[in-house]
């Protein structure tokens, strides 16, 4: 565990907090920390198999928080959910790069038409409300220097990046156009409790763990040497939750990214070594994923860390243990 993270603990006490998406990854944890922190939470979230919900994730909690089972692209029952929330948070995504390759018109309709409905929603009903919207850093695409900041260009590879791109310019268009008070976080290969571990469609780090603790064999493409940021879920938790206090990020973007950056390779190996079981081998790369591949992505988190004043508490050897303890004791849950 490295570094030291502080927040303003009693800011969402009693608050109205609204999660889209809050049965899935990022959704779900964001949950639990906020009813920790005394807020009232609703969980919106239409378990679209291509997004990775589990209402196991929310099992512990069920009881306390409102659970809404609609589709954000239901602008009729968006409206009435929005209305009176505090704050809003945007989890909601189509997250597989590969599905929104195969299917291009569903990730479009979820990941950029859903927002905007969740934006005029929000324009027209509830405009007092603080809103964050979660983005992605393969934004970016290839990049032509790093560690890669938000000045970067964006040129996504694949369509599932270029939809939460263009989702995030309506985030911002809003926010600017309207007096939004809207906060847009590009997360970085986010690792952790209550991930979809049992599908190469969703995220690699947490595919590589659910491997691990079946014991199969962790399949790398080519040499792996490719760099990635890794953060620990409970340090994206912590980001947006400052987010959702604060007003000095309105109508802008941060990274939300790890301090340190590893190679797929030796993200593979070190989850064998800390997850406690399977191997590593090398395979080609299949031509699909070859075409998108964006080779080193390295990502800076200076921007959010001078703003919000927060640093990363975990590194990868951390998160990793973290991560094994929690998945050992409920893994029938998520294969």
């Amino acid at each position: 565990m490295t570094g030291k993270m502080q927040s303003n603990l009693n800011g969402l006490t009693r608050r109205k907090i609204l999660i889209f998406g809050g049965l899935g990854f990022i959704g779900s944890n964001l949950a639990h920390r906020c009813l920790e922190l005394g807020a009232q939470v609703l969980i919106y979230d239409s378990l679209d198999s291509h997004s990775g919900g589990n209402l196991f994730n929310v099992e512990d909690i069920k009881k306390d928080v409102q659970l809404h089972f609609h589709d954000i692209l239901d602008f009729d029952r968006l409206v009435h959910h929005i209305t009176n929330q505090d704050i809003i948070v945007n989890c909601a995504a189509s997250t597989s790069h590969p599905f929104s390759m195969r299917e291009p018109s569903i990730d479009l309709d979820v990941n950029s038409r859903g927002v905007v409905n969740i934006l005029d929603a929000i324009k027209r009903f509830n405009k007092d409300a603080k809103f964050v919207h979660l983005g992605t850093s393969t934004q970016l695409g290839r990049l032509i220097y790093q560690p890669a900041d938000e000045n970067h260009p964006e040129f996504p590879t694949d369509i599932y990046s270029a939809n939460k791109s263009v989702s995030e310019k309506y985030v911002l268009i809003y926010s600017r156009a309207y007096g939004i008070r809207a906060t847009v976080l590009r997360l970085s290969n986010v690792l952790g409790p209550r991930a979809t571990i049992n599908s190469p469609e969703f995220t690699f780090n947490n595919y590589f763990v659910g491997l691990a603790l079946q014991n199969k064999q962790i399949r790398v493409f080519g040499d792996g040497s490719q760099k990635r940021n890794v953060i620990y879920v409970e340090d994206a938790v912590e980001a947006i939750v400052q987010v959702c206090m604060e007003d000095c990020g309105n109508g802008e973007t941060f990274f939300v990214a790890g301090d340190e950056h590893h190679s797929v390779s030796q993200i593979a190996e070190a989850t064998v070594k800390y997850i406690g079981a399977g191997e590593v081998i090398h395979v080609p790369w299949p031509t699909e994923r070859k075409a998108v591949d964006i080779g080193d992505a390295i990502i800076s988190n200076r921007k959010f860390k001078d703003t919000f004043k927060l640093v990363p508490r975990y590194n990868l050897k951390s998160g990793l243990i973290k991560t094994g303890e929690y998945f050992k004791t409920c893994l029938d849950k998520y294969l």
